[in-house]
């Protein structure tokens, strides 16, 4: 499939602002918004972080069919489900992925600051920290921009995102911003791929196994994450910048 990158808006920096980004990608396709950010930025400074939850295969097939070389960032907490895990190998295959990353937690944070594997439960902000949001911030250090999959039909803090926004100094790209989940149906359907395999057991979104739960059909798609708390978030998007955070861990 060929795509065209939506025309950059004229600037006298190399790199447009994400303000101007945004206005020219507001309506732009996933594939035009990836496209362009490819075209952008280049192959080696643009990332793909990727859960390969319930509805990640969509995004990854959008991006296969850009190019299936950019790279992908998998962070595996080591509190995934074994399900999640087989299923990234499942669309590595299926999609032709090329360089898929898989990056862990700091064996020394979790030694000092979760020896017990208890934190999930006493601390979830800092567990996610310390297993998500800090290996991340290492991962995307190479990177002066990157992709991900929040969708505002997702509601909360995704409800208002752009689709392109500034954080610290990369460029964030949201090519889902728009998408609707009969879209992502569609595309799971029209490119016949396979479903997560807790999706059948009523786990609408998957995260690490101590924070999940099974949802409803008639509850909003997150409310399994957890449940019976006040968080809705694991960080990666509302922390600080991730040049802080690398800088810090």
């Amino acid at each position: 499939m060929t795509v065209c990158a939506v025309p950059l808006p004229s600037t006298t920096d190399t790199v447009p602002s994400a303000a101007a980004l945004d206005r020219s990608l507001r309506d732009a396709s996933p594939a035009e918004v990836i496209a362009t950010a490819l075209k952008l930025v280049g192959r080696d400074q643009l990332a793909l972080v990727s859960s390969f939850g319930t509805e990640s295969a969509a995004l990854l097939k959008v991006m296969a069919d850009v190019d299936p070389a950019i790279p992908v960032v998998f962070l595996d907490t080591g509190w995934l489900f074994a399900e999640t895990l087989a299923y990234r190998d499942t669309l590595i295959e299926r999609l032709g992925l090329r360089d898929v990353r898989t990056i862990k937690p700091s064996e020394a944070k979790l030694a000092s600051e979760d020896a017990d594997g208890e934190l999930w439960f006493t601390d979830p902000d800092t567990c996610c920290r310390i297993r998500k949001v800090e290996p991340l911030a290492r991962a995307l250090a190479p990177f002066s921009a990157w992709l991900n999959g929040r969708k505002r039909f997702q509601g909360g803090a995704r409800a208002t995102i752009p689709v392109v926004e500034q954080d610290g100094a990369r460029l964030k790209f949201n090519p889902f911003a728009n998408v609707s989940r009969e879209q992502i149906i569609a595309i799971f359907n029209e490119a016949k791929l396979p479903p997560h395999p807790l999706l059948a057991s009523g786990y609408l979104s998957v995260g690490c196994m101590p924070c999940t739960s099974r949802s409803s059909a008639n509850e909003d798609s997150r409310a399994g994450r957890w449940r019976g708390r006040p968080k809705t978030e694991c960080g990666i998007h509302t922390c600080a910048s991730a040049d802080a955070l690398a800088s810090s861990a």
